[in-house]
C-alpha cells in the first residue's frame, strides 16, 4: 500500500503549495458564471424591445453564450497552468476541420440568417416552393417546415429555398379569388354576368371595394367562357371560393343556363364524292448510281495504315535516288562540254640520236658496250603519242607510250 500513500502525499503537497491558485480558480469560476447570467439577461431584454424575429434573437443569444463560456474555460485553464497557445492552435485546427466537413450545414445556417433578416416569409404564410405548397409552421437556421393542405409535413433546406422561386400567398392580408365559368352559346351574356356578381356580393366575407368583377373572356369551341374575381381576407380564401362555385351552379340551373359539353358536329353525305385528280401517275423507279466505297474491317485498319506507310517510304526513296542520278548526269554533261571546248594538248617529241653517235656506239668494244648497256637503256628512250578515246565521257585523251630503243641491229631487224 505504499503507492497509495505516495499518491496521497503528492495530492497533499500540491494543495499545500498551490492553495492560492486553487482559491483563485474557484473564485474565477463563480464570478464568471454570475457574469454570464447577468450579461445574457441584459441582452435578452434589449433584443426583446427590438423588432427582430424571435428566431434571430435566440440565435444571437446562443452564439453569445457560447463565446462567454469559451472565454471562462480558457481563463480557468490558464489559472491551473495549462498553456493556452497550444490549446488555441489545436482548437483552431478542430474548428477548421469541422467547418470543412459541415460545409452544407454552414451554408444552410447562413441562408437561414438571410431568410430571417430579410423577412421573406413568416410563420403562418402560405407559400409555394418548387411545386410544394403549404403553410409555414417553423423556421430555423437549418430548415423550414411546411404543413400541406392534406396535413403532410415537408422540410426544406434553407439553401434550396434561396436558390428557388418562392410564391408567398400569405404576404398580404387581402387575396383575390379567381373563377372561370363556361356556358352554352345560346345563353344570355348579361344574365350570366348578373348572376355571378350577385352571388359574389351575397357573401359577407367578400369586399365590395374593390367590387366583384365578371366579363366575357373567350369564345371556345363548345362554350363561351366568363372570367370573374373578388377580394376577401387571406384566411377566408377557400371558404369564399367554395361558396361562390356552389351557388353559381345552382343559380345557373334555376335560370335555365346550361353548362355545355364538348360538341362535335357530324354530317352524312349521300352523293358520291369526286376528288379532283392532279398530275400524272407515278413514274417508274430509277436507281441512283452510287460509287462503292471500300470497306475496311476494324481489325485490318492498323495493318492497312502500316502497309501504306511502308509503300510511301519506298516510293520516296526511289524518287530521291532518281533525283540524285539526274544531278550526276547533268554534272557529267557540263564537264564534257567544258572539256570539249578546250584545245588539245600536244606533248613534245624526244630528239632522235644523231648518226655520228650511233657509229661511235657501234665501233666501241664489247666490254665497254656491255658496261654502258644499262645507261643506254635509261637514256635512249623514245616516246610516242597515240590518241585514245574513252567510252564513258566521249573525250579524247592523249597517252604517252614509252618504247625501248633496240640495243643492236639484229634486235632492230627482229
Amino acid at each position: 500500500m505504499e503507492w497509495l500513500s505516495g499518491i496521497w502525499n503528492d495530492i497533499v503537497n500540491y494543495f499545500t503549495n498551490n492553495w492560492v491558485n486553487i482559491l483563485l480558480f474557484f473564485a474565477i469560476l463563480i464570478i464568471g458564471i454570475i457574469v454570464i447570467k447577468i450579461v445574457m439577461t441584459i441582452v435578452r431584454k434589449v433584443l426583446g424591445r427590438t423588432k427582430m424575429e424571435k428566431i434571430a434573437q435566440q440565435f444571437l443569444c446562443t452564439i453569445l453564450k457560447f463565446v462567454l463560456w469559451l472565454v471562462l474555460i480558457l481563463l480557468l485553464l490558464s489559472q491551473i497552468g495549462v498553456e493556452i497557445t497550444g490549446l488555441l492552435t489545436a482548437l483552431s485546427a478542430v474548428i477548421l476541420a469541422v467547418g470543412m466537413a459541415l460545409q452544407n450545414a454552414i451554408a444552410n445556417v447562413a441562408n437561414g440568417i438571410i431568410i430571417i433578416s430579410s423577412h421573406m416569409f413568416k410563420k403562418g404564410d402560405y407559400i409555394i416552393i418548387n411545386g410544394v405548397e403549404g403553410s409555414i409552421t417553423d423556421i430555423n437556421f437549418m430548415f423550414t417546415t411546411l404543413i400541406t393542405v392534406d396535413n403532410r409535413k415537408v422540410t426544406l433546406p434553407n439553401s434550396s429555398i434561396l436558390t428557388s422561386n418562392v410564391t408567398n400567398l400569405g404576404a398580404y392580408p387581402k387575396r383575390r379569388v379567381d373563377f372561370t365559368f363556361s356556358v352554352a352559346y345560346e345563353s344570355d351574356t348579361e344574365l350570366v354576368k348578373k348572376i355571378v356578381t350577385d352571388v359574389m356580393k351575397s357573401d359577407g366575407r367578400v369586399y365590395l371595394d374593390p367590387a366583384p368583377f365578371c366579363r366575357l373572356k373567350t369564345l371556345g369551341a363548345s362554350s363561351i367562357d366568363f372570367f370573374a374575381n373578388c377580394w376577401c381576407d387571406n384566411s377566408d380564401y377557400w371558404d369564399v371560393y367554395y361558396y361562390i362555385m356552389e351557388n353559381v351552379y345552382n343559380e345557373f340551373k334555376r335560370n335555365n343556363i346550361s353548362v355545355p359539353y364538348n360538341q362535335v358536329e357530324v354530317r352524312e353525305r349521300k352523293d358520291k364524292v369526286k376528288m379532283p385528280v392532279v398530275g400524272k401517275k407515278l413514274p417508274a423507279r430509277v436507281e441512283k448510281e452510287r460509287k462503292e466505297e471500300p470497306h475496311h474491317e476494324l481489325f485490318n485498319v492498323n495493318f492497312e495504315k502500316s502497309k501504306k506507310g511502308r509503300k510511301d517510304k519506298k516510293r520516296l526513296k526511289a524518287e530521291k535516288k532518281q533525283e540524285a542520278e539526274k544531278v550526276e548526269t547533268v554534272k557529267a554533261e557540263e564537264a564534257a562540254r567544258v572539256f570539249m571546248s578546250q584545245p588539245e594538248r600536244v606533248e613534245p617529241q624526244a630528239e632522235q640520236p644523231k648518226a655520228e653517235d650511233a657509229a661511235k656506239v657501234e665501233k666501241a668494244p664489247k666490254a665497254s658496250r656491255a658496261s654502258k648497256k644499262p645507261a643506254a637503256k635509261a637514256s635512249t628512250t623514245k616516246t610516242s603519242q597515240a590518241p585514245r578515246t574513252s567510252k564513258k565521257s566521249g573525250k579524247q585523251k592523249t597517252e604517252t607510250v614509252v618504247k625501248d630503243k633496240p640495243k643492236t641491229k639484229k634486235q632492230a631487224k627482229k
